[in-house]
């Protein structure tokens, strides 16, 4: 925002305020009929889109807490799930009689995207009718798997490497009438399978998974192409379809899989891999291999900015786009290449699972530059000449000369701190030099949001006014991918919607790392490096939600502080339009973190009794004392780890 760009928290005229907050967070662009902000100025969810049954979060937040929970919560809506899955499928099945495709398609939902049990099971449950399927990596997430209730035509697609035990199982799901795909990674782990399953007698259904030269685009781009992890090249391929041959094992190649990246920002990137794959499918067809499953992978973008362009935190497509693309493209292919057309595989897991989750923190304190101290301007008095110099700018400030005491205030500060450095300045002239330094930056930043044509330098002055909102939660374990990629969430006030931000703030965590905080926000235009957020009304919570967080933050979360899982919550909405609560699940105490790391917690209480009772003996301390430590120390390893 620099000159000539009106400040967005100074409301045109005739604006309404709703709209304008709206427009600050960007809700009506990556909201994607989820999210809205309702006439009381608070978020509100609408899981179904549908405009009368929403979910007013504020009221939801409140009734936590009158009920004796404390935040953060992690809020989640599974109806979301269900509509998410519906969507696609319905997105596909428009593209499949939009362009006459005589194929189908089936969907499965990657576990690892988000491996908690209530989400597994929701789809699943919700895909019955879909026969939606699920995608595994793990001895674990198979096990799973193997135990959800699955429609009967539904796929169970096994990626990732495989030792023989992972192998052993996914050949005996046949006996449990489950439709495994063994996807290998090599030739060795093909040649394991086979001899395996020959071992067992029976006869697995097998995938290949194939690196393409192409690959998609954005921040995971690097998950695909020629030299992706996983998957074998077209050398590879071509020893893996000879073997298979040698081996009598033709018909038992069902699948070719590729994946071509993460969230994919740029379709024109995903179709090329699409025509690749389409191709090499086809020509595998077309040697004799009686292949039913083309997987096309996953890397369906969510729009987490709302500009709807090829940024990293956006894509320029929508669903309907994306399911057009796959059918046309693959449909096309075999058609030149007059091979018959194959059920196509996807693996959409940020796309199904983001949106249905959101972190609610309470803000604690807010810390200002320079706001300390007890301090008027007219009180102040000074020997130093910069004080008194600073003084006089911050009485004679005005919408007219900000600019020239603004500049002057620097001259002044970089005097302070001069003198200071050689020793002819206090403590008690510097903190009043200080603080009317800082008090001159606000009221220069405040005077030049009032201008049409705002000066240029004023945007950088903001970012050294934006105050340090310290809020209950802890980055390393709610929004992991923030600290390890950059990677940007909407960030919103879930009340006040109604009143205009008048601050600007980054937020910090209550960890004690230097690395927990947030200085870089979503925005339509760029990034933003600072959040539009109120001030803070004295005994009055201040709630901020962090949304579309069920994509990877909950497994990927870690310990850091010694700070655990958050309280999560189910909530769903009844036909009568009213919240309900489903499911709560209290977060993690003490007691359970320091058992994580290997800390039994009553050992740790027995080590303070034995140490109180040496103090008893001699003499330091008392029963009192000792009944008092003892009391505290277990309320604390009952206690929730985030502040109460």
């Amino acid at each position: 925002m620099g000159s000539g760009v009106r400040d967005p928290l100074v409301p045109l005229a005739g604006t309404d305020v709703r709209e304008r907050i709206s427009k600050i967070y960007g809700i009506d662009q990556w909201g994607f009929g989820y999210f809205g902000i309702n006439a009381a100025g608070r978020l509100q969810v609408t899981p179904h889109k549908i405009a009368d049954l929403p979910i007013d979060v504020f009221a939801v937040v409140e009734g936590l807490v009158a009920d004796q929970h404390a935040p953060p919560f992690l809020l989640r809506f599974p109806q979301i799930l269900d509509e998410r899955l519906s969507a696609l499928h319905r997105a596909f099945a428009r593209a499949i009689a939009e362009f006459e495709y005589a194929g189908a398609h089936v969907g499965v939902y990657p576990v690892k995207v988000n491996q908690q049990a209530e989400v597994v099971k929701r789809l699943v449950e919700s895909g019955r009718r879909y026969n939606y399927g699920l995608e595994v990596g793990s001895k674990a997430e198979l096990a799973a798997a193997l135990a959800m209730p699955l429609a009967d035509e539904a796929l169970i697609v096994c990626n990732g490497l495989k030792d023989q035990l992972f192998l052993r199982m996914a050949i005996l799901a046949e006996k449990l009438c489950r439709r495994t795909v063994i996807v290998v990674e090599d030739i060795e782990e093909l040649e394991t399978a086979l001899d395996l399953a020959s071992k067992l007698g029976l006869q697995p259904n097998l995938g290949i998974r194939l690196k393409l030269y192409a690959r998609g685009s954005g921040r995971w781009e690097e998950s695909g192409g020629e030299f992706a992890k996983f998957g074998m090249s077209i050398v590879a391929l071509v020893s893996a379809l000879d073997l298979i041959e040698r081996r009598g094992a033709a018909q038992r190649l069902k699948m070719l899989h590729v994946h071509i990246g993460s969230q994919i920002n740029d379709i024109r990137r995903a179709k090329q891999a699409f025509k690749e794959a389409a191709r090499v499918y086809a020509k595998t067809r077309r040697m004799g291999f009686a292949i039913d499953y083309l997987n096309v992978g996953g890397g369906l973008g969510v729009d987490y900015d709302g500009s709807k362009t090829a940024s990293e935190f956006s894509m320029n497509y929508s669903v309907q786009e994306f399911a057009n693309d796959v059918i046309h493209t693959v449909g096309e292919v075999c058609s030149q290449e007059e091979a018959p057309l194959p059920t196509i595989v996807t693996e959409h897991g940020r796309a199904m699972a983001a949106y249905h989750s959101l972190l609610i923190a309470d803000v604690r304190r807010v810390l200002e530059p320079g706001s300390a101290g007890n301090y008027s301007l007219e009180a102040i008095e000074s020997e130093s000449a910069p004080v008194m110099q600073l003084r006089d700018i911050a009485a004679e400030i005005n919408v007219k000369n900000f600019r020239e005491s603004y500049h002057g205030a620097l001259e002044q500060r970089a005097d302070l701190i001069s003198l200071f450095e050689l020793g002819y300045l206090d403590l008690r002239d510097k903190a009043k030099g200080e603080w009317l330094f800082w008090d001159i930056c606000r009221k220069a930043a405040r005077l030049s949001r009032t201008l049409k044509h705002r000066p240029g330098g004023f945007d950088d002055l903001d970012l050294l006014l934006a105050s340090k909102y310290i809020c209950n939660f802890s980055m390393f374990q709610s929004l992991p991918d923030f600290w390890a990629f950059d990677q940007l969430f909407p960030i919103l006030p879930i009340h006040r919607l109604n009143e205009l931000p008048t601050e600007r703030g980054v937020l910090c965590d209550i960890t004690c790392d230097s690395d927990g905080s947030i200085d870089k926000f979503v925005d339509i235009r760029r990034v933003k490096e600072a959040l539009e957020l109120h001030a803070l009304r004295p005994g009055e919570p201040y709630y901020l939600g962090f949304l579309m967080l069920g994509a990877y933050q909950e497994t990927l979360g870690d310990l850091h502080n010694l700070f655990g899982a958050v309280t999560a919550v189910d909530i769903v909405v009844d036909a009568g339009g009213a919240a309900r609560i489903e499911q709560l699940e209290r977060g993690d105490n003490v007691r359970d973190v320091l058992a994580d790391t290997g800390h039994e917690a009553e050992q740790l209480r027995e080590a303070v009794a034995r140490r109180l009772s040496e103090r008893k003996l001699q003499g330091a301390i008392g029963d009192d004392d000792e009944h008092e430590v003892l009391a505290t120390f277990s309320r604390v390893l009952d206690d929730y780890t985030y502040l109460d």
